[in-house]
């Protein structure tokens, strides 16, 4: 087995973290819409052969747990091959909601598989009952155009079928037709990025790396843990209504701590229920993900090791993982923010006057539709609001910030 050298494991961390990012930044320079070129509502991660993360970018919190589950879905298809693109956006193949849109593709050295690459960004618009495709919804198929794992990209050539069936369900089809070509020129760029990295280093020297970096990440995730005491721990709290009914609905969460593993139980959550707020698995996991991300003092990659040492029970059915067709679009912007809020409050008493009070519980979604007078084209607009900061042990908290799984910005007026 080939000896680990810190100094070059740091050098391949970085590679890898700075490839995510040009990543993001091809995307963002590339992209038609306000939403992704200047909200930054966008993830791109890099996957090993296996598709296990071993390294995302510095974007959205909430596709932190929930892109590995949608490249899981997309390797599950069993045929991608070089110049392949599995396009997806189905909340119950490890999507967030349906305006989530993802691409990924394999990266292949003379036809070996070494690496995925993917592409996550909110489009404003995916179809749907009412523009912007966040509506207050009793199913799925209310909320826009539903993706499962499908090659848009074949051999490096466009299904236009395909291509074409998205753009005629969606609004703002130029828009989306070129935010799906920055897409493309993000998942392209971190091709060509890793195989430069396995080109000047050689494949027998970065392979061992890949895998430590993912080792790495475990080891300091199970230190954090360690520091937190022994026990278990509970706690609760609610969403108002789901807008449908006037009733509220209770996210309950149960957390073991034993030695540098943890076991977070939501069995005591309320079923899914009527409105949109249904949180999916993926959701549920990139919460706690997160939050777990945030005990790490040290700077770490994030990976799937960062995952390892957590074991996460959430009943299919609960409002933490419901199952189809109930809807979801509220769940990932505003459930997502609450199970934070629950998740944080367990610690609070496993680590008292270090966890900061919950913040303001929600993303603050806007969306509207109009129709431009000058091209008679219709028009979807998509923004997150900020909102209150909860105090941190040692600074004050802030009234107007993007907070937890949310860290896109407002779009310029």
């Amino acid at each position: 087995m080939k000896t680990i050298d810190p100094v070059q494991l740091e050098i391949f961390k970085s590679l890898f973290h700075s490839i995510a990012e040009e990543m993001g930044a091809t995307l963002k320079r590339t992209a038609f819409s306000p939403n992704i070129k200047e909200r930054r509502d966008y993830s791109c991660a890099l996957f090993d052969a296996a598709g296990d993360m071993i390294a995302q970018g510095d974007h959205m919190p909430v596709h932190l747990g929930s892109m590995p589950l949608s490249v899981k879905a997309a390797i599950g298809r069993g045929d991608i091959r070089p110049g392949d693109m599995i396009v997806l956006n189905d909340p119950y193949a490890g999507g967030t909601h349906l305006p989530d849109i993802t691409l990924v593709s394999g990266v292949f050295q003379k036809g070996t598989l070494r690496f995925y690459v993917a592409s996550r960004a909110h489009h404003s618009d995916v179809g749907g009952m009412s523009p912007g495709s966040m509506p207050i919804a009793e199913e799925i198929y209310q909320e826009g155009l539903r993706i499962p794992p499908v090659k848009l990209v074949s051999g490096g050539v466009i299904n236009i079928d395909l291509w074409d069936l998205i753009l005629l369900n969606v609004r703002t089809p130029v828009e989306r037709e070129g935010d799906l070509s920055a897409m493309f020129a993000s998942i392209r760029t971190g091709e060509r990025r890793l195989l430069e990295v396995v080109r000047k280093y050689g494949w027998t020297s970065v392979n061992p790396y890949v895998r430590e970096i993912l080792n790495y990440s475990e080891r300091i995730t199970r230190l954090s843990i360690r520091a937190i005491p022994d026990g278990e721990y509970e706690a609760e709290d609610f969403l108002d209504d789901d807008g449908v009914r006037d009733h509220p609905v209770r996210i309950a969460v149960k957390m073991r701590i034993r030695g540098d593993g943890v076991e977070v139980d939501f069995s005591n959550s309320d079923p899914q229920v009527q409105g949109s707020v249904n949180a999916v698995y993926a959701i549920t996991a990139s919460a706690l993900f997160y939050v777990f991300r945030t005990l790490v003092q040290e700077q770490i990659p994030s990976t799937a090791g960062g995952m390892r040492p957590i074991r996460l029970i959430a009943p299919e059915g609960t409002i933490v993982n419901a199952r189809p067709p109930a809807a979801v679009c509220g769940g990932n912007v505003e459930t997502s923010q609450r199970i934070v809020d629950v998740l944080y409050r367990c610690l609070a008493m496993a680590l008292p006057g270090r966890i900061p009070p919950a913040s303001q519980g929600t993303m603050n979604n806007l969306t509207f539709g109009a129709g431009d007078p000058r091209t008679r084209q219709p028009v979807a607009y998509y923004e997150t609001v900020c909102g209150g900061m909860g105090a941190r042990p040692q600074l004050d908290g802030i009234s107007g910030g993007h907070t937890h799984m949310t860290n896109s910005r407002l779009t310029d007026p």
